[in-house]
Parts: structure tokens; sequence; C-alpha cells
């Protein structure tokens, strides 16, 4: 039954359809685009997957300025509050992150305190977080978002009745994680062991002793040869055919294995969430490690007291710049949706935040492929008036610690 209302949710979302569906149905790459957006149309990330701080840091992002971002998981929109930018217009096609982004604005303005945050976002198996989502939360929804998390599967378990157990484990993406922690243990890995590891050294160890074997499996090579084996990563088909012009077999496998060796070893495991949600399936205890930037205390006051200069919108980023007025906005954040675009689709999102940029605006964004996905695609027209900090945008790039995306980009708009 969750397939079928997933199906319908895919049919009836024409925004995500006209996002995603490139090719006609019966075509090979219209079934893969078909597909992802099946599975797209549910829960994707429960957790962004772009480094927040690193976002800040490329924005140069200080009071005053106005924010044009995806939504995904939500952290990321709420790490910049911790800036007091003046506004902050979240977007995205897929009502489940818009839901999660309305839930996670309304903890911090009306749950008592840092801690219930805390226990609500950044542990597992908290059995009250769904009492004090009724108690502090719920009265303070739109209709449309509680009805979402008040909703009953078959069983008559509530939505909101994930963070009683491990949000993280869910989604799209939770799920995709956990598959790839079963595959690993069938050839003898506990990919958890990695949470004993106490400097990089030790990292690097397992790594290279229990990770790296598994790239050389041939089932795992196989499955990675397969546009839809990277679809509960979230990449759809066209972000898939970058990734595998860097392989020259045809497996992606060797870049996975770069990417997660990035991920494993080039950061203090203690410094990096990601790889705890990547390996041990949550975010560390307050003596194992550091939460992600929303959910440090020292953050905590100033997202309460921003969190009403957001607003999050079921639409897709060309479609709410439209409604702006010129020079209006300083900075976008756009994820790696651009990996999706077509020609066309890039042109009109860059005449809209060319029309609406501010005098020094900025856009940030990630590719799966290393280059920049503008050059040779955006007419001059639109470039031209647009300055590429390339080799800032490299070095941002090395201090990801999501280590996911093969390129960081930053543009400056020209005087």
């Amino acid at each position: 039954m969750a397939d079928i209302a997933q199906e319908a949710g895919f049919r009836k979302n024409k925004k995500l359809k006209d996002a995603l569906l490139q090719h006609k149905a019966l075509s090979r790459q219209g079934f893969s685009e078909r597909l992802f957006g099946l599975l797209f149309s549910g829960l994707v990330y429960p957790q962004i997957w772009e480094d927040p701080d690193v976002d800040m840091t490329a924005m140069e992002l200080t009071e005053g300025h106005s924010i044009v971002t995806i939504g995904s998981g939500g952290c990321n929109m709420l790490a910049y509050l911790s800036r007091a930018p003046k506004k902050i217009d979240v977007v995205d096609l897929n009502p489940h992150h818009v839901a999660l982004n309305r839930l996670k604005l309304a903890a911090f303005r009306h749950l008592p305190g840092h801690g219930d945050v805390v226990r609500h976002f950044g542990m597992d198996g908290v059995r009250s977080n769904s009492k004090s989502y009724d108690k502090f939360v719920a009265p303070h929804l739109d209709t449309a978002t509680r009805t979402y998390w008040e909703k009953r599967s078959l069983l008559g378990r509530r939505r909101i009745g994930v963070f009683d157990r491990n949000i993280y484990r869910t989604g799209l993406l939770g799920r995709f994680i956990g598959a790839g922690h079963l595959i690993a243990r069938m050839h003898g890995t506990d990919l958890t062991e990695m949470a004993n590891a106490r400097s990089l050294r030790e990292q690097r160890q397992f790594f290279d002793e229990k990770i790296a074997p598994l790239f050389e499996k041939p089932v795992i090579r196989w499955i990675t040869s397969r546009k839809s084996s990277l679809f509960g990563l979230g990449i759809p088909p066209q972000q898939y055919d970058e990734l595998a012009s860097l392989a020259a077999d045809g497996s992606i496998a060797p870049v996975l294995r770069q990417r997660l060796e990035k991920l494993a070893c080039h950061f203090p495991l203690r410094d990096n969430y990601f790889a705890w949600q990547a390996f041990v399936r949550r975010y560390p205890k307050t003596e194992e490690g550091t939460l992600p930037t929303y959910l440090k205390a020292e953050n905590f006051q100033m997202i309460r007291n921003n969190a009403d200069r957001v607003t999050v919108h079921h639409a897709s980023f060309t479609e709410l710049l439209v409604r702006k007025a010129a020079m209006s906005v300083d900075r976008y954040v756009l994820l790696d949706a651009q990996d999706w675009m077509t020609d066309q689709q890039l042109n009109d999102l860059w005449t809209e935040i060319t029309r609406t940029a501010a005098p020094g605006a900025r856009v940030i964004f990630r590719t799966a492929a290393e280059k920049t996905v503008l050059h040779g695609r955006l007419t001059s027209a639109l470039l031209d008036q647009w300055t590429y900090l390339e080799d800032r945008s490299a070095e941002l790039n090395l201090q990801d610690r999501s280590a996911i995306y093969g390129g960081f980009h930053i543009y400056v708009k020209k005087a």
C-alpha cells in the first residue's frame, strides 16, 4: 500500500515530474527517470548531506543577507540562522521535505529548550519525543504539516513516532545506508566498528583493511554499474552519468571508493557527524564527538530567535524567483540540483538568479563530477555577468566533510 501511495504521489506532483522527466516513458532513459521519480516522491533526506560550515564560509554569510536555498533535510537552513540573516526562503519540490523543514522550525520555536531539540533531532531511542511534539509543537503547526506528521500507517503508527526511534534510518537515504551495511556484513565487515577508531591513523587503517576491499567484490561492482543502484543516495540518472564519466570501465565503484575514503580518512571522526551517520547510523554522543551545527548549544538561542525569518515553499527555485523583485537576493544555495537540469532549465534558472541578484550576490552549488556545470551550457550573456571563484571553490571543496560530491562552486555577481 505504501508503494501504491508513493506512486500516486509522484503522478500528482507535477512540479517534481517537470524537474525529472526529460525522455519518453518507453525509452530506457525515460524508464530510469520514472523509477527514480517514484523513489524520490517519498522522504529522501532525513539529514542534508552538504556541509553547512563550508556553505557559510563560501557565502561569507552575515547579518542582513537575504537567502534562497533548497530545503532537503532542513539542517543547513537552520545552521544559516546562526548568522542572523534577514530572510531565508526555502524551496523544495518534495512535500515530505517541506513538512520536515516546517517541523524543525516549529520545534526550535516551541520546545522548552536546547536539550529538548537535541533529543528530537540528535538522539535515537527517545520514547517521549512524540509526546513532546503533541504538547509543545503540534498546536503551532499549519494544518497540512500537522496532518502529515499525525497520519497513521496501516499498523496504526503516527509518522511523528519515527522520532521516538531513529529518523535517520528511514527515508530513501537511510534505507540505502542500511542496505550498504547489510552488504558489508555479508562480506564479513561491520561498518559500525569505525566508531572504535581514536585517530586519523586508526580511521585510515580501518578503511584500508575493511572497507576498500569491498569495492573489488564482483557483486558490488555489478551493483554499482547500474544507474538504479544509486537512486537510494538521491542520485538521478543524469547525475549517475556524470559520475560514470569519471570511470574508465563503466562501473562507478572506484569513484565511490574515492569519495568514501575522503569521508572515512580525511577528517577526525569526532568532528565529522556525516561519517557517524554513514558508518554508525546515528549522531555521536557527547563523549564521542560533535553534533551538527544547528544542534550545537552555542547556536540554539540565535536560531530560536531568528526562526520566524524563514518561509518554506513547495516550489522550484525558478518558480520562487520569478515572484521576487529585481536585485532582492544576496545568497543562493542550489545544492546539486543543476546536475538534473536540461540546458533550457539551467538558463531559465540563471535568468532569474541574475535578475534578482543584489550587487555582490553569491551563488554556491555542488556537482557530482569535479567541473562546474555552467561553462558551455549557460549563455554567454548570463555567464559574463558572474565571476567564478575557481581557486576558492577548490579550497573549500577539500573542507567539505560530507565528501560525497566531486565539486563545490562559488559564483559572485559582477558590479
